[in-house]
């Protein structure tokens, strides 16, 4: 087996990387735009001149969202407490709930109608979703036909308007495919399930494949987070499949482990930030002498479904399996996603050391309960310094991801209009929630960083050119050096005519904060609208 193969290509994008560049393309235009309102995420570190003159750096301790699923002693959900109900306690030390949302609380209103992205987050911004997930690349084939028919059999038992929005994607070691946007049509969700074909997924069986399954793994971990982060509500994400790899980490050098394990909690933080809780339901059913296939005999640290079900606990999820009745799994998946309370406070800790874990410790007054939330966490550090000429890995994965994806990003709030003249020039409108502007110092004035790549396609999907460019955009003079600031930026882009081009995806990255957005555009057709992957204010 490759394994340390494995480790390299599965913590790639953390090392400096040659492979990826910024085109020396003309760089986009920046205008100015109406100042807009919002919220805008404060960055996490910013520079403050006090009376005397220096500099003193700043920091504020974010809020903590819990979704807190509660259950009795025989695993019923119990929706009827209160506040007083719940006590929370953060590294021992005990927290003050600023906030609380009773189970339920986020209920979609009959009269509204979800069908897209862009939809959810005009019309109901803080709703809960579902995002179900077919793992095609770590499951064998004839239990992926079992999970296909138990998820239709619980598809079949719901009404005909779901009572979540619901996203269905499907993932092998080729393609991340979107099989439907998030919807409360449940024939739409089941059609589309009915006309998607799984390959025969080979690599399964072959130990060589190891690292190109783990990566697939984590980077659909990743991309699902960065992709749904800009949408506040809590994200119930139900992974049906293996979801790793068996591998015995016994024989591996220290660091390549220690270094995976990194990559976990970079992960379960990725996820964390998103407001994901992660649900893994094994399709294999009940295995012959109560073992959980041979995959579960490869331990500690990792093998078959226990580290993924280490992932899930880490989220507040749960690990699913040993059963034949997998719909019922999925069931129990959907409704913890939909019986959550939430409750919020700020960390009396201000410690802010990023290699200290903060464990998180939910209990209730009433005897007999269970209350089931995330574990913990690291605090967030700052995205890396981008460096155009030499940018990192970890900076090419993340663009490239969102390039590839035909998910929506809504990280940054985007608006892309066309040209009505010029069929290859776009206006790329950033609204002032998605940017962060720095504070002004004695030699520069304050400015946004954004990255832009543009990436047009053929017909059939094949990339045909990449053009990326980092870009500081300069705030006007009448601007105060300091403080709040909401300001939107139009970027316009000229792309290289193509005459097989038919589709263009632009990615947005705002450095200061990591958040993407993405805007895709037909190309050869002239749009009459805007294509928002937001609400506009």
């Amino acid at each position: 087996m490759r394994k340390d193969l494995a480790c390299a290509l599965l913590l790639a994008f953390l090392a400096p990387s040659p492979c990826f560049s910024f085109s020396q393309a003309p760089e986009p235009q920046a205008q100015p735009a109406p100042v807009a309102q919002g919220t805008q995420p404060s960055p996490a570190a910013q520079p403050a001149r006090g009376p005397d003159g220096t500099l003193t750096l700043q920091r504020t301790a974010r809020l903590v969202v819990l979704d807190v699923v509660v259950t009795d002693a025989k695993g019923n959900i119990v929706t009827d407490l209160k506040k007083d109900d719940f006590t929370v306690t953060e590294a021992k030390e005990p927290q003050t709930v600023l906030n609380f949302e009773a189970a339920g609380g986020r209920t979609l209103s009959p009269e509204i109608n979800i069908n897209s992205t862009a939809e959810l987050d005009r019309l109901v911004p803080r709703a809960p979703v579902n995002i179900i997930l077919l793992d095609e690349f770590n499951t064998r084939f004839e239990d992926m036909a079992f999970a296909r028919y138990s998820l239709k059999k619980f598809l079949e038992k719901q009404p005909d308007k779901l009572s979540t929005p619901t996203m269905l994607i499907a993932v092998d070691l080729q393609k991340f495919t979107v099989l439907h946007d998030y919807t409360q049509d449940k024939k739409a969700v089941i059609d589309a399930l009915d006309h998607h074909f799984a390959a025969f997924p080979w690599q399964t069986h072959q130990g060589a494949w190891l690292a190109e399954r783990f990566t697939t793994a984590f980077a659909t971990l990743m991309r699902v987070a960065q992709a749904t982060v800009g949408h506040p509500g809590h994200k119930n994400m139900i992974w049906i499949g293996r979801g790793f790899p068996s591998l015995n980490f016994v024989n591996l050098q220290v660091d390549a482990a220690s270094r995976v394990e990194n990559a976990v909690q970079q992960c379960v933080n990725a996820l964390r930030d998103a407001r994901v809780t992660l649900y893994s339901v094994d399709p294999a059913g009940l295995q012959v002498n109560n073992t959980y296939g041979s995959d579960a005999e490869f331990i500690d640290p990792f093998g078959g479904n226990y580290q993924f079900s280490r992932l899930a606990k880490a989220t507040g999820g749960k690990a699913l399996y040993g059963r034949n009745d997998v719909d019922a799994e999925i069931a129990t998946g959907v409704r913890d996603g939909s019986s959550f309370y939430t409750l919020t406070y700020r960390p009396t800790n201000t410690n802010l050391d990023p290699k200290k874990f903060r464990r998180i410790q939910v209990t209730l007054n009433r005897p007999g309960l269970t209350a089931t939330t995330r574990e913990g966490y690291y605090v967030q550090t700052p995205p890396a310094f981008v460096d155009p000429t030499k940018p990192s890995r970890r900076l090419a994965f993340d663009l490239m991801n969102a390039e590839s994806s035909t998910m929506t990003y809504d990280g940054v709030p985007l608006t892309l209009t066309a040209s009505p003249t010029n069929p290859d020039s776009f206006t790329i409108h950033v609204d002032a929630r998605g940017l962060v502007w720095s504070f002004a110092t004695d030699t520069e004035p304050r400015h946004a960083d954004v990255i832009v790549m543009a990436t047009t396609f053929d017909k059939k999907g094949k990339e045909l050119k990449r053009i990326a460019r980092s870009i500081k955009v300069n705030a006007s003079t009448d601007v105060p050096p300091t403080g709040r600031l909401e300001r939107a930026v139009n970027l316009v882009f000229n792309l290289d005519h193509d005459p097989k081009a038919t589709r263009a995806r632009f990615v947005v990255r705002v450095t200061a904060s990591g958040r993407i957005g993405t805007a895709d555009a037909n190309l050869g057709q002239q749009a009459s609208n805007p294509t928002p992957n937001s609400p506009t204010p």
